[in-house]
């Protein structure tokens, strides 16, 4: 009878997570609470919320990386699909289509972005410089991508942000392997965000482009 109700217990606090994250409470590509406030939350033990936990990532919804936490890498399901797809998929085929994501992405962003967009980038880029000059990869991979991703949130276009959310572990991956903390400064990232601060699509498009057209960085630069 006990084992039956623990279970009970975590299948009652899995539904609870999954619909947190359905409606939104934490986006694709957020950290969600600690065990402990999730239990203190919830009124369960932090066993129940780590049993929990270890299913939804095998679900996909959810991924745990090493020192940093919890986060979500899927609203639903169906999405996961993609996630399993693009994990299947060469670095190549992610990063064709990566261009085609980022081009969209950069024009709309400088259309559409408000002030708090402008600050979530400047955020983003700027633990980007940081990681770089502590020459910390998981840092610079994080920023790397967090920057990309609030690029297509200052789009406000829901589709193309849903993707790119839901491509953001690929994408880590792919910085990650390219080595590109090591392939030195360059002006393309500070140009995009200059674009789309002063709401230059032209000039955001141009930026993206450069950004793309040097990825991944060759030998030569990570020497």
């Amino acid at each position: 009878m006990e084992a039956v109700g623990r279970v009970s217990i975590v299948d009652a606090v899995i539904r609870e997570l999954k619909a947190e994250i359905a409606r939104g409470t934490w986006q694709v590509g957020e950290k969600i609470p600690s065990e402990g406030r999730l239990a203190d939350t919830l009124g369960v033990s932090r066993l129940s919320i780590r049993e929990a936990v270890r299913v939804l990532v095998h679900m996909g919804l959810l991924a745990t990386r090493q020192g940093a936490g919890t986060f979500v890498t899927a609203s639903d399901a169906d999405h996961t699909l993609l996630r399993r797809h693009l994990a299947g998929s060469a670095e190549t085929d992610i990063l064709d289509v990566r261009r085609g994501l980022d081009i969209v992405a950069a024009r709309l962003a400088a259309v559409a972005r408000t002030a708090a967009d402008v600050d979530a980038l400047r955020e983003a880029l700027g633990r980007r410089a940081a990681a770089r000059e502590a020459a910390d990869v998981d840092a610079f991979t994080d920023a790397d991508v967090d920057f990309h991703v609030r690029i297509a949130e200052a789009s406000h276009n829901p589709l193309l942000r849903d993707l790119y959310r839901n491509m953001s572990e690929a994408l880590r991956a792919t910085v990650r392997s390219s080595q590109c903390i090591d392939a030195g400064e360059e002006p393309f990232h500070d140009e995009l965000f200059a674009a789309v601060d002063t709401g230059d699509a032209g000039a955001a498009t141009a930026a993206a482009l450069a950004i793309l057209e040097g990825w991944p960085p060759p030998p030569s630069a990570a020497a």
